[in-house]
């Protein structure tokens, strides 16, 4: 398997960056405060809307925490460290970086 140029990388990096901005936009209105005027909505309705108000958050929290991946990956191609493990230093094997571009660990230190 033939690892990718860093041009690639990049590429692909700031193609999931535009994909979290779109997931983003559109999950904005299930974030939103729930309403708690019992005359308009039911109890049940409002406790489901609270679990998807959570579930938003999670999920926008999720997709931060992976912005903050893609971003320190790119930072590690700027200065030529991309493709090696924080904790040991050894090459990131090419086939975990196709599976996860942002990944920061070998197989053995991400255990």
């Amino acid at each position: 398997m033939q690892p990718l140029s860093d041009d690639d990388v990049r590429c692909v990096l700031h193609k999931r960056l535009e994909e979290l901005d779109a997931l983003d936009a559109a999950g904005a209105d299930a974030q939103k405060t729930v309403e708690l005027d019992q005359s308009r909505v039911g109890r049940l309705s409002r406790m489901d809307a609270l679990q998807g108000q959570a579930m938003a958050g999670a999920s926008a929290a999720r997709r931060l925490h992976e912005r903050r991946r893609i971003r320190a990956a790119l930072r590690r191609l700027d200065e030529g460290r991309y493709g090696r493990c924080l904790e040991c230093d050894a090459p990131v094997p090419p086939g975990r970086l196709e599976i996860d571009p942002a990944a920061e660990r070998c197989v053995h230190c991400a255990r």
